[in-house]
């Protein structure tokens, strides 16, 4: 696809509303904000969830505590993160999904991925690695490159098995939500931070900063 093709199509996910006007289930409730940042030039691509509200408010992903530690992960400053000629970013639900009746976010919407995402993805083909950052995104892109991972598998198996997607093209590497909740995850994992952590943290350098 050239980089018109690829700007019509950001473009054309800009202003959907199919989660509104033709939902598969209850419809969003608030207005659609699809947050997506991705070009032509970036090798990276970050894969996550949701926005969260405050992404929502401001129009950039990872605009929160989450993202903070996720560039610490990653080993990079803001204006880098944001620079969407090194850094893309595509979540499974474009737009923030809401709070169920416990208050926490629901599940990624599911007519992002119907509608839009094989021909997104098809369309970064310069994309080396993909950062899928929790359990749907993982689903998604490793059974997209023919690496299907159980029905019943918790991030912290796939994230623990991150060596065995090293070889994908483009390459795979499974994260955990960096959301501080998740401290305590990290805690009883230390093999995340002392093995999987440099190793994406060279593979961003190779990527975004030489």
């Amino acid at each position: 696809m050239s980089r018109a093709g690829l700007a019509a199509l950001v473009d054309a996910i800009g202003a959907c509303r199919l989660c509104a006007e033709r939902p598969d289930g209850p419809p969003l409730p608030h207005e659609p904000r699809p947050v997506v940042r991705v070009s032509a030039t970036a090798k990276l691509l970050i894969a996550g969830q949701a926005p969260g509200l405050r992404v929502h408010r401001s129009g950039l992903p990872f605009d929160d505590p989450s993202g903070d530690r996720l560039r610490a992960w990653m080993g990079v400053d803001r204006a880098t993160f944001y620079d969407v000629a090194r850094i893309g970013v595509a979540a499974m639900s474009f737009c923030f999904p809401g709070y169920d009746a416990q208050g926490s976010d629901l599940p990624p919407r599911r007519e992002c991925a119907r509608q839009w995402h094989d021909a997104l993805f098809a369309a970064l083909p310069q994309a080396e690695t993909i950062l899928a950052v929790g359990k749907y995104a993982q689903t998604y892109h490793l059974r997209r490159l023919g690496c299907a991972i159980p029905a019943g598998a918790s991030v912290a198996a796939t994230v623990g098995r991150w060596r065995e997607f090293w070889d994908l093209e483009p390459r795979v590497i499974p994260l955990p939500h960096p959301s501080w909740r998740n401290s305590a995850w990290l805690k009883r994992n230390p093999w995340f931070e002392a093995e999987a952590l440099p190793a994406l943290r060279a593979e961003v350098a190779r990527l975004v900063l030489t």
